[in-house]
């Protein structure tokens, strides 16, 4: 029984270790998630992928942007409301996740941020969420659209 559980603990630690090399594989990345979708299972799902992707490459090995316009904006409204999605995005922004908001979104909607998005500061908004993606991208940013 001891060499079943001293064999059991060497599997797990070393798949422990096994996730670090693969963090290690993938390097350095910049990537922008474009979120334009109002869907509840949708955006919750981004967020999971998001959370994938970082423990996948090493929260000290990605600058991950989330660029959210249109209906994109209903992740933070929900966030203002469920406590599940505050954890998910306030875990992601500990995290050094950035989360970018569409000024152009705020006024056509006639949203305000303070009150209506859940954690955004002016420094949060964007001119225009599109324009922001195509910036991120010809800065070298991936682009991922969950």
């Amino acid at each position: 029984m001891k060499k079943f559980l001293a064999l059991l603990l060497m599997s797990v630690l070393s798949l422990g270790g096994l996730g670090a090399a693969y963090a290690e594989n993938y390097g350095k990345q910049k990537v922008a998630y474009h979120i334009n979708m109002d869907d509840e299972k949708t955006l919750k799902a981004a967020l999971g992928n998001i959370q994938n992707h970082i423990n996948a490459v090493g929260k000290e090995n990605i600058d991950l942007r989330v660029v959210m316009h249109g209906p994109g904006l209903a992740l933070l409204q929900l966030a203002n409301k469920d406590p599940d999605m505050q954890d998910k995005v306030a875990n992601l922004k500990r995290q050094g996740v950035h989360f970018n908001v569409c000024a152009n979104t705020l006024k056509a909607k006639k949203i305000n941020y303070k009150t209506d998005l859940y954690d955004t500061t002016e420094q949060d908004i964007v001119p225009s969420g599109v324009a922001e993606i195509a910036y991120l991208q010809s800065q070298g940013f991936s682009y991922v659209k969950p």
